[in-house]
Protein backbone atom coordinates (compact mmCIF):
# COMPACT_ATOMS: atom_id res chain seq x y z
CA UNK A 1 0.00 0.00 0.00
CA UNK A 2 1.34 3.48 -0.76
CA UNK A 3 1.65 5.81 1.93
CA UNK A 4 1.79 9.42 1.32
CA UNK A 5 3.26 12.07 3.99
CA UNK A 6 0.71 12.23 6.61
CA UNK A 7 -0.18 15.97 8.54
CA UNK A 8 -0.08 15.04 12.20
CA UNK A 9 1.84 12.82 14.46
CA UNK A 10 -1.22 10.62 14.80
CA UNK A 11 -1.81 9.20 11.35
CA UNK A 12 1.87 8.96 10.77
CA UNK A 13 2.19 6.71 13.40
CA UNK A 14 -1.09 4.78 11.70
CA UNK A 15 0.66 5.05 8.02
CA UNK A 16 3.88 3.31 10.00
CA UNK A 17 1.76 0.70 11.31
CA UNK A 18 -0.74 -0.64 8.11
CA UNK A 19 2.36 0.44 5.52
CA UNK A 20 3.01 -3.29 5.05
CA UNK A 21 -0.53 -4.92 5.09
CA UNK A 22 -1.62 -6.33 1.97
CA UNK A 23 -5.23 -7.23 3.04
CA UNK A 24 -7.50 -6.06 5.89
CA UNK A 25 -11.05 -6.96 6.89
CA UNK A 26 -13.65 -4.58 6.63
CA UNK A 27 -17.05 -5.06 8.87
CA UNK A 28 -20.24 -3.60 8.41
CA UNK A 29 -23.29 -3.66 9.86
CA UNK A 30 -25.92 -5.14 7.75
CA UNK A 31 -30.00 -4.41 7.24
CA UNK A 32 -30.83 -6.75 9.77
CA UNK A 33 -27.95 -5.59 12.42
CA UNK A 34 -25.46 -7.86 11.76
CA UNK A 35 -21.55 -7.72 11.56
CA UNK A 36 -20.53 -8.63 8.04
CA UNK A 37 -16.58 -8.56 7.49
CA UNK A 38 -15.04 -8.92 4.10
CA UNK A 39 -11.26 -9.03 3.19
CA UNK A 40 -9.96 -5.81 1.31
CA UNK A 41 -6.52 -5.04 -0.02
CA UNK A 42 -6.07 -1.27 0.60
CA UNK A 43 -4.36 1.00 -2.20
CA UNK A 44 -3.48 4.13 -0.67
CA UNK A 45 -3.13 5.89 2.22
CA UNK A 46 -3.71 9.24 1.13
CA UNK A 47 -2.22 13.08 2.81
CA UNK A 48 -5.25 12.83 4.80
CA UNK A 49 -5.10 9.68 6.27
CA UNK A 50 -8.20 8.13 4.27
CA UNK A 51 -7.68 4.11 3.17
CA UNK A 52 -8.76 3.59 -0.46
CA UNK A 53 -9.66 0.78 -1.68
CA UNK A 54 -11.55 -0.39 -5.11
CA UNK A 55 -14.96 -1.91 -4.73
CA UNK A 56 -17.99 -3.19 -6.70
CA UNK A 57 -21.03 -0.30 -6.27
CA UNK A 58 -23.65 -2.58 -6.24
CA UNK A 59 -22.47 -4.80 -3.51
CA UNK A 60 -23.74 -4.70 -0.20
CA UNK A 61 -21.10 -3.19 1.70
CA UNK A 62 -21.24 -0.12 -0.51
CA UNK A 63 -24.93 0.15 0.43
CA UNK A 64 -23.90 0.43 4.39
CA UNK A 65 -21.34 2.22 4.68
CA UNK A 66 -22.01 4.77 7.77
CA UNK A 67 -20.20 2.85 10.36
CA UNK A 68 -17.31 0.49 9.31
CA UNK A 69 -14.24 -1.15 10.95
CA UNK A 70 -11.07 -1.70 9.17
CA UNK A 71 -8.51 -4.58 11.11
CA UNK A 72 -5.35 -5.79 10.24
CA UNK A 73 -3.75 -8.45 11.99
CA UNK A 74 0.04 -8.74 11.40
CA UNK A 75 0.83 -12.50 12.01
CA UNK A 76 3.82 -13.67 12.30
CA UNK A 77 5.57 -10.47 13.25
CA UNK A 78 2.50 -9.33 16.07
CA UNK A 79 1.01 -6.23 14.69
CA UNK A 80 -3.13 -5.78 14.72
CA UNK A 81 -4.87 -2.51 14.33
CA UNK A 82 -8.56 -1.78 14.42
CA UNK A 83 -9.47 1.83 13.48
CA UNK A 84 -13.32 2.93 13.41
CA UNK A 85 -14.86 4.98 10.98
CA UNK A 86 -16.88 5.55 7.63
CA UNK A 87 -16.87 5.57 3.97
CA UNK A 88 -17.63 7.28 0.90
CA UNK A 89 -18.22 5.40 -2.59
CA UNK A 90 -15.91 7.52 -5.21
CA UNK A 91 -16.87 7.07 -8.77
CA UNK A 92 -14.48 9.81 -9.93
CA UNK A 93 -12.73 8.42 -12.99
CA UNK A 94 -9.83 10.18 -13.02
CA UNK A 95 -9.15 9.03 -9.81
CA UNK A 96 -10.17 5.32 -10.55
CA UNK A 97 -7.40 5.39 -13.74
CA UNK A 98 -4.85 7.51 -11.27
CA UNK A 99 -5.21 4.12 -8.34
CA UNK A 100 -5.86 1.19 -11.36
CA UNK A 101 -3.70 -1.97 -10.68
CA UNK A 102 -3.20 -5.12 -12.58
CA UNK A 103 -4.23 -7.03 -9.84
CA UNK A 104 -8.02 -5.81 -9.78
CA UNK A 105 -8.63 -6.69 -13.22
CA UNK A 106 -9.75 -10.46 -11.98
CA UNK A 107 -12.77 -8.60 -10.73
CA UNK A 108 -13.05 -5.75 -12.93
CA UNK A 109 -11.81 -7.02 -16.47
CA UNK A 110 -12.73 -4.01 -18.08
CA UNK A 111 -10.32 -1.78 -16.60
CA UNK A 112 -10.63 1.09 -14.77
CA UNK A 113 -13.78 1.91 -17.17
CA UNK A 114 -15.48 -1.71 -16.10
CA UNK A 115 -19.70 -0.65 -15.23
CA UNK A 116 -19.40 -1.11 -11.41
CA UNK A 117 -16.52 -0.13 -10.62
CA UNK A 118 -16.11 2.31 -7.45
CA UNK A 119 -13.48 3.29 -5.02
CA UNK A 120 -14.40 3.06 -1.04
CA UNK A 121 -12.45 6.00 0.60
CA UNK A 122 -12.55 4.90 4.62
CA UNK A 123 -12.16 7.97 6.78
CA UNK A 124 -11.33 6.79 9.86
CA UNK A 125 -11.89 8.63 13.51
CA UNK A 126 -10.18 6.22 15.98
CA UNK A 127 -7.87 3.69 16.02
CA UNK A 128 -6.30 0.96 18.37
CA UNK A 129 -3.13 -1.03 18.29
CA UNK A 130 -1.01 -3.85 19.33
CA UNK A 131 2.55 -3.55 18.40
CA UNK A 132 4.46 -6.80 19.65
CA UNK A 133 7.88 -7.76 19.64
CA UNK A 134 8.57 -8.65 16.05
CA UNK A 135 10.74 -12.35 16.66
CA UNK A 136 8.30 -14.91 17.61
CA UNK A 137 10.87 -16.03 20.26
CA UNK A 138 11.14 -12.50 21.68
CA UNK A 139 7.22 -13.38 22.12
CA UNK A 140 7.53 -17.01 23.15
CA UNK A 141 10.07 -15.62 25.82
CA UNK A 142 8.04 -12.35 26.94
CA UNK A 143 4.69 -14.51 27.63
CA UNK A 144 6.57 -17.13 29.45
CA UNK A 145 7.75 -14.35 31.88
CA UNK A 146 4.44 -12.88 31.67
CA UNK A 147 2.83 -16.02 33.24
CA UNK A 148 5.74 -16.44 35.76
CA UNK A 149 5.20 -12.72 36.89
CA UNK A 150 1.51 -12.80 36.52
CA UNK A 151 1.08 -9.55 34.82
CA UNK A 152 2.14 -8.60 31.47
CA UNK A 153 5.90 -8.05 30.58
CA UNK A 154 7.46 -7.07 27.40
CA UNK A 155 4.18 -7.73 25.15
CA UNK A 156 5.07 -4.24 23.47
CA UNK A 157 2.85 -1.38 22.29
CA UNK A 158 -0.61 -1.22 22.97
CA UNK A 159 -2.00 2.63 22.28
CA UNK A 160 -5.05 4.64 21.06
CA UNK A 161 -4.86 6.90 17.71
CA UNK A 162 -7.75 9.55 18.83
CA UNK A 163 -7.30 12.72 16.71
CA UNK A 164 -7.47 10.74 13.67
Amino acid sequence: MKIHPQTTEELTKLGELIEDFRISMLTFIDDKGALISQPMGPIEMDSDGNIWFFTDSTSEKAQHLDELNLAFSGEPDGTYISLSGYGELVTDQARKEELWSPFVKPWFPDGPDSPNLALLKFVPHTAEYWDAPHSSVVRLFAMAASIVAARPIGLGDHGHLNHL
